[in-house]
């Protein structure tokens, strides 16, 4: 979990780019309720929002946190419309990387084309 909450040092100014913040919220499953990755997170001044263990019944079910799990899961989702990105084939990282940013691209322009044939 640390990884996911510490970007790291900011670049130097010589660099392009937005400077790099850390985020002010950080929502996990009932996999990361523990004492331990809460106070990690508190470490990097970050507000967790960590589903309880114990609370409703079924996996994600009243935790609250289904709101933002379904935004990420759909995002997944649309990329899994690509074969090739449904299961990783190849080695390399660079290769299924712009196999990735293809397919957002693809999945853009499907969007900008059904709202604008709306209109």
């Amino acid at each position: 979990m640390e990884p996911c909450a510490d970007p790291g040092p900011a670049p130097r100014s010589e660099d392009r780019g937005q400077t790099l913040r850390r985020p002010s919220y950080l929502y996990a499953d009932r996999g990361y309720d523990h004492e331990v990755y809460r106070d990690k997170v508190h470490r990097f001044q970050i507000t967790p929002h960590l589903a309880r263990r114990g609370t409703g019944p079924g996996s994600g079910s009243g935790s609250g946190l289904s709101v933002y799990r379904w935004g990420v899961e759909g995002a997944i989702a649309l990329l899994h419309w690509f074969r090739r990105l449904r299961i990783r084939w190849g080695i390399r990282d660079d290769i299924h990387h712009a196999f990735v940013i293809l397919g957002r691209a693809a999945i853009c322009r499907r969007r900008l084309r059904t709202a604008l044939c709306r209109e």
